[in-house]
């Protein structure tokens, strides 16, 4: 029997990526897609769009011959969680239940 993924809003990713970068500090770009569960092939353009909105910083390590590329949550990053993605997922919370119960919170460690 195959097992179906539930479908996960643009919105709600954004705020996995956000919370999962403020969470460990900095990933590498294999790390962060593992840990939030995406595909990089097909999520690559969220992380290109939230780095051109300076909601993340992309620094580049060499490590000998390879460039590891290490990815961090900027301040802006964290305020757009605070003010946008919080209330946001009050509304509409991705279980379908409302209720002050569901633990919202961002974490902040820039």
């Amino acid at each position: 029997m195959a097992v179906s993924k539930k479908y996960r809003d643009r919105i709600y990713i954004i705020k996995d990526i956000i919370l999962t970068l403020s969470e460990y500090g900095e990933l590498n770009q294999t790390a962060l897609f593992s840990f939030c569960g995406l595909n990089i092939s097909k999520h690559k353009a969220i992380l290109d769009n939230l780095e051109e909105n300076e909601m993340i910083q992309r620094i580049e390590k060499i490590d000998g011959k390879r460039t590891i590329t290490i990815f961090k949550v900027t301040n802006k990053g964290m305020d757009f969680c605070h003010e946008i993605l919080e209330p946001y997922e009050k509304l509409f919370p991705r279980d379908g239940k409302r209720g002050p119960s569901l633990n919202l919170g961002c974490l902040f460690f820039v």
